[in-house]
């Protein structure tokens, strides 16, 4: 968990609390607390209250968008702390088109997984 700052906030279009998702998931906070430990989602603290937020474009039909864990792990893995990765995936790639955030929600995962395993060169 990390702090938000001004660009990365200006890149992220919209965010969801724990507790948000926790309902969309039909789980308990705990475990979307759970899944940010592990690395399967990137959460910041933002707002006033500093709560805890993640993308929105994390999660798609109720459950975490295919492909995100493995990206995440890719970039990890290549030493992206978790603002760099968020920058990486909210940032707009022309090649791609729109962003990898996008296009993980798009299914073209494979893509985006390609891409983030060049940066390791």
């Amino acid at each position: 968990m990390t702090e938000i700052d001004a660009n990365i906030d200006g890149l992220v279009p919209a965010w969801l609390t724990l507790p948000d998702i926790a309902e969309q998931f039909g789980v308990e906070v705990t475990r979307v607390r759970q899944l940010v430990k592990e690395g399967q989602l990137i959460a910041v603290r933002r707002g006033e209250n500093r709560a805890l937020h993640v993308p929105a474009d994390f999660i798609q039909d109720d459950k975490v968008v295919k492909g995100l864990v493995g990206t995440l792990t890719l970039l990890k893995d290549d030493g992206f702390t978790d603002k760099e990765m968020l920058e990486w995936l909210f940032t707009p790639d022309e090649s791609l088109p729109g962003t990898p955030a996008q296009a993980l929600r798009e299914n073209r995962g494979t893509e985006v997984k390609r891409r983030a395993q060049a940066l390791a060169v």
